[in-house]
């Protein structure tokens, strides 16, 4: 019986995590942020970070790119990245984040923030969102 068990957790950890939004839809609102962000094989940082692996991340951490003291504030103070702080993060950036460099206003629809969380998730291939609090 414990082997099933396992054999189920294994495989419930195994799942691509599903968004409440369209990737496909996400993928053309993050036309939005190209200008900035890059996704994908060989993604390079460019005015602000890519965003592959993105989710889990603690805010203010990846690699090669120089942050605003604020977003390495916000992660040392425990900011990680999941679909819950990312998505009003992506509707008022500055308002999660004082200070930060992102310059973007953010967007005014729960349906893109939705569909750009999505696409982005297919970007964070090793994401397990944490637990629910009991």
């Amino acid at each position: 019986m414990k082997w099933v068990v396992s054999l189920i957790v294994l495989a419930m950890a195994a799942t691509p995590v599903l968004a409440a939004g369209d990737a496909d839809a996400g993928a053309t609102v993050f036309k939005k942020c190209m200008a900035c962000h890059a996704v994908g094989e060989g993604a390079k940082n460019k005015v602000g970070p890519q965003l592959n692996d993105v989710f889990g991340r603690t805010a203010g951490t990846a690699p090669d790119y120089k942050y605003s003291k604020a977003m390495i504030e916000a992660g040392a103070g425990g900011l990680v990245w999941t679909e819950e702080t990312l998505k009003p993060y992506l509707r008022k950036p500055k308002d999660v984040v004082p200070g930060t460099k992102m310059a973007f206003a953010g967007l005014p629809k729960e349906e893109d923030e939705d569909n750009l969380i999505a696409y982005l998730l297919t970007f964070s291939p090793n994401y397990v969102p944490p637990a629910p609090a009991p």
